[in-house]
């Protein structure tokens, strides 16, 4: 087999967070990477939005938390010890199910002391919400859920209808790049196809994307590209 399989192409790198580890993965095969950040991270810490529903969730015992990401999760336990709530809320969680969306997450609960109750082997909510919704009746259960990024209605939406009592603890989101320089100069590349490929770790990064192209009338070319 050819030691670089990726010699000879270009991909352009959108993620925000462990884009060193990526683009050293693309580089190793032979890839040349272009590093166009489409996102960045905004953390919640000193957010009274977050703190104030990590009150809501310690004011009661829970039934359920789906942790979503390790990130977000250590960001959480971060910002709740600088509140003084770090021992009530790992006490709460050690008392609740635990459920989470992958390795990562299931490293970060881990971490802090805490045992998961179930997590599958991909990094899909959808696996956590069909688990909940086939293995009890969710009807009056109290569950948090540690949003990544942006709302996820289709999830939480779900297990309101379901009759649970829904908490959304919202650790961290996602914004536009500062610089979109490096993302527009990737979209012109996309569309003149000097880019043979682009790696996009997250919805948000896709959305941010394709706003640039928008900015610069030049969506439907990208999509075009895209599709090719």
């Amino acid at each position: 087999m050819n030691a670089e399989p990726l010699a000879g192409f270009t991909v352009g790198v959108t993620a925000a967070r462990r884009r060193e580890e990526l683009s050293a993965l693309l580089e190793r095969r032979g890839a040349r990477v272009v590093y166009a950040p489409a996102i960045r991270l905004v953390p919640l810490a000193d957010d009274t939005e977050l703190l104030d529903a990590t009150r809501e969730l310690l004011a009661e015992p829970v039934d359920d938390v789906i942790v979503t990401t390790g990130v977000g999760f250590r960001a959480w336990v971060e910002a709740a010890e600088g509140w003084g709530l770090r021992d009530d809320l790992v006490k709460l969680l050690s008392d609740a199910r635990i459920l989470t969306r992958g390795p990562r997450a299931r490293g970060a609960v881990r971490a802090a002391g805490v045992t998961e109750t179930w997590s599958p082997e991909s990094e899909r909510w959808e696996e956590v919400l069909r688990h909940l919704l086939e293995e009890d009746d969710l009807a009056g259960r109290r569950i948090a859920v540690q949003l990544y990024g942006e709302p996820t209605p289709q999830l939480t939406g779900t297990l309101r209808r379901a009759g649970a009592r829904v908490v959304e603890i919202p650790v961290y989101r996602w914004a536009r790049s500062d610089d979109p320089t490096p993302l527009r100069r990737l979209v012109g590349q996309a569309v003149s196809g000097t880019v043979d490929a682009i790696t996009f770790t997250s919805a948000p990064a896709v959305a941010a994307t394709l706003a640039v192209a928008a900015d610069d009338n030049l969506e439907g070319m990208l999509l075009g590209a895209l599709r090719t």
